[in-house]
């Protein structure tokens, strides 16, 4: 049975952790994080800001634990679940004015797409196409079709649809690219993060986050790419991403 550093039962540990939320501590081999952690320390991230709720002390206690040599694990305190927008703001202070990358936490991104979003000067996303994920990735095409769709003039991000309905879809075509919600940002995004109101659903969305940043003339870069991800977003997700895990290392 595998243990912590400090001796952490990581099974049990896990366990409470994915039923509290926090999906990328559900066991794929070891934690999910641990392999998307690494991925970015492959693509250059040399440091992580994980954003967790003030319930999860157990994440902070497991990475505490973990010695590292390629990567550094810090911690920002999001107060209550509020929203993307609200989870950006509460790593304000830790990202301390500096450039930043935004990864999903249940997400395994390819080395190569972000590697090419660090070489973005001001802001960008991957934009995702939809056949890449689901050939390369364990992301099914009926969830794909939901993914919000990159409207774009060249390399330059114009607007993103969320929820596109059947009309929008067909009106961008198969080949459109989809958000995954990899982006970089510069600390411009803040101030537009604490203008958003709530959305309809009583949250701060990070996606009108970036239409206020682009109403204002910030501009975004897309970086396509036609790899796929590792989504971790349901429990019948898991499986798939055990298998596809398991011949990777972790270095971090």
């Amino acid at each position: 049975m595998r243990k912590a550093a400090a001796g952490v039962d990581l099974s049990d540990a896990q366990r409470a952790m994915a039923e509290r939320g926090v999906k990328g501590m559900i066991d794929v081999g070891r934690p999910f994080l641990d392999f998307a952690m690494s991925a970015a320390a492959d693509a250059g991230i040399t440091e992580v800001i994980l954003v967790i709720g003030p319930e999860h002390t157990q994440v902070r206690e497991y990475y505490d634990a973990l010695p590292t040599r390629r990567i550094r694990v810090r911690f920002a305190v999001q107060q209550e679940p509020r929203g993307t927008a609200d989870a950006v703001l509460a790593a304000k202070d830790a990202v301390d004015g500096r450039r930043f990358l935004l990864l999903n936490s249940d997400n395994y991104y390819p080395v190569d797409a972000m590697a090419a979003l660090r070489g973005v000067p001001d802001n960008g996303l991957v934009g995702f196409d939809p056949a890449g994920l689901v050939r390369y990735g364990n992301i099914p095409a009926e969830r794909v079709r939901a993914f919000a769709l990159l409207e774009r003039q060249g390399t330059s991000l114009t607007a993103i649809v969320e929820k596109p309905d059947d009309a929008t879809l067909a009106r961008f075509g198969a080949s459109a690219l989809v958000s995954m919600n990899c982006y970089a940002f510069t600390p411009t995004i803040f101030e537009q993060a604490a203008a958003v109101a709530p959305s309809p659903r009583g949250e701060y969305e990070l996606t009108d986050a970036v239409a206020a940043a682009l109403s204002v003339g910030e501009p975004f870069t897309i970086v396509p790419s036609a790899a796929g991800v590792l989504d971790l977003s349901e429990r019948g997700d898991i499986a798939a991403v055990t298998a596809a895990l398991a011949s990777r290392e972790v270095h971090l």
